[in-house]
C-alpha cells in the first residue's frame, strides 16, 4: 500500500480507490460543487410540498400533487446525481481522467422546463 493510502480511512480507501491525492483545492472545490447541486434539490423539495400546501385554490387536486409529486422526485434525483457526480469527479481527479459530463445538468433543465410549462399552462387556463 502507498503512504498515501495507508492515511485514508476506509471509506476514502473503498469510495475512492487507488490513485494520487488531488490538490485540496480542487477537492474542496468539488465539495462546494456538490453542496450546490444539494441546494438546488432542497429547493425543488420546497417547491414541491409549497405547491401542494398552499396551491390547493389555483389547481385542480390531481394535477396539483402529480406536480407536486414530479417536483420533488426531480429534487431527490439531483440529490443522488449530486452524490454520484461528486465521487466521479473524485475519482477522476486521482486518476488524472477527463472530468465526466455531468448527467444531473439535462435532467435539472428538462425537469425544469417540463414543470415551468406545466404550471403556465395551468394558471393560464385557470
Amino acid at each position: 500500500m502507498s503512504e498515501p493510502e495507508e492515511g485514508r480511512g476506509w471509506l476514502a480507501r473503498k469510495v475512492l480507490p487507488g490513485g494520487a491525492e488531488p490538490d485540496a483545492r480542487f477537492t474542496l472545490a468539488n465539495e462546494r460543487t456538490f453542496l450546490a447541486w444539494i441546494r438546488t434539490a432542497l429547493a425543488f423539495l420546497a417547491g414541491g410540498i409549497a405547491l401542494e400546501a398552499f396551491a390547493s385554490d389555483v389547481f385542480p387536486e390531481q394535477l396539483r400533487q402529480g406536480l407536486a409529486v414530479f417536483i420533488i422526485c426531480i429534487g431527490m434525483l439531483i440529490s443522488g446525481g449530486a452524490a454520484v457526480r461528486w465521487a466521479s469527479v473524485e475519482r477522476s481527479m486521482r486518476h488524472g481522467r477527463p472530468l465526466p459530463l455531468p448527467l444531473i445538468i439535462p435532467l435539472l433543465g428538462f425537469g425544469g422546463a417540463i414543470a415551468a410549462a406545466i404550471v403556465a399552462v395551468l394558471i393560464a387556463t385557470h
